[in-house]
């Protein structure tokens, strides 16, 4: 079944800035302090992490980088969606900058994550692109300025630009999960994208080239927590 991700939430990419033990390390970590705050996380994880990842955490939300639509069968060093499954994986990441789709292919690897209950994290640049990929209804969509992914750029999305996103993507599917993670390097950024009334938080640079990677882990997650308590306070609900 597929996971129902409480919000807000927090997300974490590896991407490659760290391999074998050291992606082992980061995700206790967040797995620690998903316990500590009582907050759903989800976990980018390379493919070649996902079974360890898995065997070893219990409240990280597994979500690979990449898969093909191929089946069960013949397709050498592509990689298979029911694979991914087996391994751990909750859910795939399509149109990465980085790994950018085309729309048709987008749809064909929605439709294979939706046969295998995986939840569909997707990614745009542009307004224009955020509302084109909105019409796919994918689980989540991380609206992000290209410039400013991988902290190549100078600060975090405009909360202007956070703001328009949202309402547009709400306008086309409201149960879309809404997440701004470009550009995020501390908490009191994570804090201020979930007040401005984003669903999720997320960074890969942010933490994985932080001088001390695990105590960011632990800076965001309580940042995802405290956004969490505040928001409840202003809707009049007890934290």
């Amino acid at each position: 079944m597929k996971p129902k991700i409480r919000t807000p939430f927090f997300e974490m990419g590896i991407k490659n800035y760290v391999y074998g033990d050291t992606v082992l390390n980061y995700a206790k970590a967040l797995d620690a302090a998903a316990k500590k705050y009582d907050i759903d996380v989800l976990l980018t994880c390379p493919v070649v992490e996902i079974r360890r990842v898995a065997e070893n955490t219990e409240r990280v939300i597994i979500i690979a980088p990449y898969m093909d639509t191929l089946r069960p069968g013949r397709g050498m060093a592509d990689i298979l969606p029911e694979g991914l499954v087996a391994a751990g994986a909750r859910g795939v990441v399509i149109n990465h900058c980085e790994k950018p789709m085309s729309l048709p292919l987008m749809k064909r690897v929605t439709e294979r994550a939706r046969e295998l209950d995986m939840l569909v994290f997707a990614c745009a640049d542009t307004i224009a692109e955020a509302k084109a990929v909105a019409h796919l209804h994918p689980d989540i969509l991380n609206p992000e300025p290209s410039e400013l992914i991988g902290g190549g750029g100078d600060g975090v999305s405009d909360l202007s630009y956070v703001k328009e996103t949202l309402r547009e993507i709400k306008g086309i599917y409201s149960d879309i999960l809404v997440e701004q993670a470009a550009g995020i390097s501390n908490g009191q950024q994570v804090y201020d994208d979930l007040m401005a009334g984003s669903e999720g938080a997320g960074a890969a640079s942010g933490i994985c080239t932080a001088e001390d990677p695990l105590a960011k882990i632990e800076e965001m997650v309580a940042a995802t927590r405290r956004a969490a308590d505040d928001l409840k306070k202003l809707r009049g609900e007890k934290t």
